[in-house]
């Protein structure tokens, strides 16, 4: 059984399931190659192929995706629950434009149904969306 999805144009049921309110994982490569997992709240954008992480600058997920260098590194963000589950995979940059953030944090307000913290530190790690899979 195949659970590929098409991340620009997911069926309802897979959407939905990213519009509901849930922890994720952000999934990023360390330095030597092992990864590192660290609970996130992820937003999903399939009309601009972009799933959107909010972070501080100082953190070990930034800097795992800024060592990758321009390119961006190779990344995955996953939710589940029960027997739903729901990957999305792609490249990811630190973006740091206020208009990015304040995206980012306004997605992240509606998801998860408050508003981010201010912080002055804070980054959007957007990820380029190349791959989706699961079932929700």
């Amino acid at each position: 059984m195949s659970y590929s999805v098409d991340p620009g144009a997911p069926g309802e049921p897979y959407l939905s399931f990213w519009r509901e309110r849930h922890l994720c994982t952000l999934t990023t490569p360390r330095p030597d190659g092992s990864p590192h997992v660290v609970p996130v709240g992820v937003t999903y954008d399939p009309e601009a192929g972009l799933a959107r992480v909010i972070a501080n600058r100082k953190s070990t997920k930034v800097a795992n995706v800024l060592a990758a260098g321009p390119a961006g590194a190779r990344v995955a963000v996953c939710q589940v629950a029960g027997r739903r589950w729901a990957t999305l995979e792609g490249r990811a940059r630190v973006r740091t434009e206020p208009e990015r953030i304040a995206e980012a944090e306004r997605r992240y307000a509606e998801r998860y149904e408050r508003t981010p913290a201010p912080n002055p530190a804070r980054v959007v790690i957007e990820i380029e969306l190349e791959r989706a899979m699961g079932r929700g």
